[in-house]
């Protein structure tokens, strides 16, 4: 493990100040900068025991698309000669499926089991834009039973599974995504809309189609007398496809290729076991409508590492169902490491939730960068899902250019949620199944320059978010923490640097541990407490004299709520 020493942190003013708070985070970049061996992902460092996981193997036999009257031209469909390939290296008892060089039109692909999908460098499978290539199915789409398209590639209760090799797997997503006007230029806008279409009727949304603009209540109508999935296909240019659906499958490898441009999800494991995802590129444009990258859902021992993300949605994130279709499944995603990653674009860089309610445990994040994303680490649940998120261990994160808040705890998420002092005037709802609880969190080493906000925390007033430990941490943004509904939360080693504000608000803030916080420089506000429920906030350290009198007590608080060690 990495020992971590911080140098004892006294912010002055002026270029003097500037300079100790650049050592600061050059030391802390500089440590938190350094590779987890092989042996430090044994069980004990990653804080719960994970069992042993192994790539698949395969016989030594090769079949070749083009020997199956694959032609690739970009413009012959290649369904047919997909399909007799894999089935052909199935009949011969398994082995290695070759993508050769060329662009490859095709219709959706079946994985099978025992079967290496393998695309050689200069490989291109392009999935046709022929909507009607997509038949309808039974599946589930964002934790719940829905009737989408069929995804472009797919398996199916499948063992001994690999996707691998130096090619492109691309999806055509832009003949099914909607597009919103806020997040294109307007000279895209002005392209896209000349591209053909239809516009909603506030013309800030543009669709591909009348069936796709129509879809949602074309939906809702279907869904209230329980239609047969054949009469969806009013609807079926809305229901869009994850591109990569593996289902109830064991014993899988995706390595190497790059997967973009989906029509929704880009790859949505689902009730997988025993994966190994490495070295592969996930792409979407960044304004993609749901152009998540990877979403596991009721997963369980999986390997994340050296992948690189850049999309229009969460970038890696963890789900297990929603609300009571979830529970009911009642399968977490657990045992799953990730590190040595990377996130350009996205809504969030790692991310659990919001479908959570068969619950997340035992998450290990370490050595990952997240450039640019609207959110760092994001955690997202609200009153209905019910779930436990805990055992979550994230460590030596590097973040920069952070739209919004660089670590977000929501529990109001889908709804507007209310702001600090609202927050208090919500009542408790009854304790229940349907009550989700996020607890046992546990965050280290942690860099960002640049963000809105530092850390912002929103728990239920019935469940607060509680059970967070952070150290050594050291976040520059606009505003500092803000903590409401939050019960036993410590901060060791935490260096919040706002521009403006207080470093630590705290809105029914309780059982909190500062310990060697940060001084701050003459003037600034170290603390605002407000709530009724605001009680033992602990601080710990030599700085303490100094910061109690840059401490506000706003309503329902005083000094009282205070514990100096």
């Amino acid at each position: 493990m990495v020992t971590f020493r911080m140098w004892k942190y006294r912010p002055r003013s002026g270029a003097g100040y500037m300079l100790s708070l650049q050592l600061l985070l050059m030391s802390v970049v500089l440590l938190s900068g350094c590779s987890v061996s092989g042996d430090e992902r044994s069980s004990d460092a990653l804080g719960f025991d994970m069992p042993a996981i192994k790539a698949p193997v395969f016989a030594g036999r090769t079949f070749t698309i083009t020997d199956f009257g694959a032609v690739g031209d970009g413009h012959t469909l290649n369904t047919v000669a997909f399909a007799k390939t894999i089935q052909a290296c199935v009949n011969a008892g398994g082995g290695r499926v070759v993508v050769p060089a060329g662009l490859w039109l095709t219709g959706p692909i079946g994985l099978k089991s025992n079967i290496d999908l393998h695309l050689s460098q200069g490989a291109v499978i392009l999935f046709s834009p022929d909507i009607e290539h997509y038949p309808l199915k039974k599946t589930t789409f964002e934790g719940l039973e829905s009737v989408r398209c069929t995804s472009p590639l797919s398996g199916e209760n499948l063992e001994n599974i690999a996707i691998t090799g130096d090619g492109i797997i691309d999806g055509f997503g832009q003949v099914w995504r909607p597009v919103k006007k806020s997040k294109l230029t307007d000279g895209q806008w002005k392209a896209l809309v000349s591209s053909g279409g239809v516009l909603d009727a506030a013309k800030k949304i543009w669709y591909p189609s009348e069936k796709a603009l129509n879809g949602p209540e074309t939906v809702r109508q279907l869904n209230q007398r329980h239609a047969e999935p054949v009469e969806y296909t009013a609807a079926g240019e809305f229901l869009r496809p994850v591109m990569v659906s593996l289902v109830n499958c064991k014993n899988v490898l995706l390595d190497g290729p790059t997967f973009q441009n989906s029509p929704s999800w880009n790859i949505h494991p689902l009730l997988c076991e025993d994966m190994i995802i490495r070295n592969i590129n996930v792409r979407n444009p960044w304004w993609s409508q749901n152009g998540d990258g990877l979403d596991l859902e009721s997963c369980r021992n999986v390997l994340i590492y050296n992948c690189r993300f850049d999309v229009g949605d969460d970038a890696m994130c963890m789900k297990s169902g929603k609300n009571e279709y979830g529970r009911r499944r009642g399968r977490p995603t657990e045992n799953v490491a990730i590190w040595d990653c990377t996130v350009y674009h996205g809504h969030g860089g790692f991310v659990i939730g919001s479908e959570m309610s068969g619950g997340v445990r035992n998450i290990s994040v370490r050595n990952c960068e997240f450039l640019g994303t609207d959110v760092g680490l994001r955690f997202k649940s609200t009153r209905g899902r019910g779930g436990v998120v805990e055992n979550i261990y994230i460590e030596d994160i590097r973040m920069m250019g952070i739209a919004t808040d660089a670590i977000r705890f929501n529990m109001f998420y889908a709804i507007k949620s209310p702001g600090p002092e609202q927050s208090l005037e919500i009542p408790p709802d009854p304790i229940s199944e349907e009550t989700p609880r996020f607890q046992n969190i546990y965050l280290k080493n942690i860099v960002c320059s640049g963000a809105e906000s530092a850390i912002y925390m929103q728990g239920l007033p019935e469940m607060p978010v509680q059970k967070i430990e952070m150290e050594n941490v050291v976040i520059t943004a606009k505003t500092g923490v803000t903590a409401i509904e939050a019960d036993q939360v410590t901060f060791k080693n935490v260096a919040i640097i706002p521009e403006e504000g207080a470093s630590f608000m705290l809105y029914n803030g309780r059982n909190f541990t500062i310990e060697k916080p940060a001084s701050v420089a003459t003037g600034k506000m170290f603390m605002e407490l407000v709530g009724d429920k605001t009680a033992t906030i602990r601080l710990k350290g030599a700085d303490v004299p100094a910061l109690i009198g840059n401490i506000e007590y706003g309503k329902g608080t005083d000094a009282k709520a205070i514990v100096r060690d």
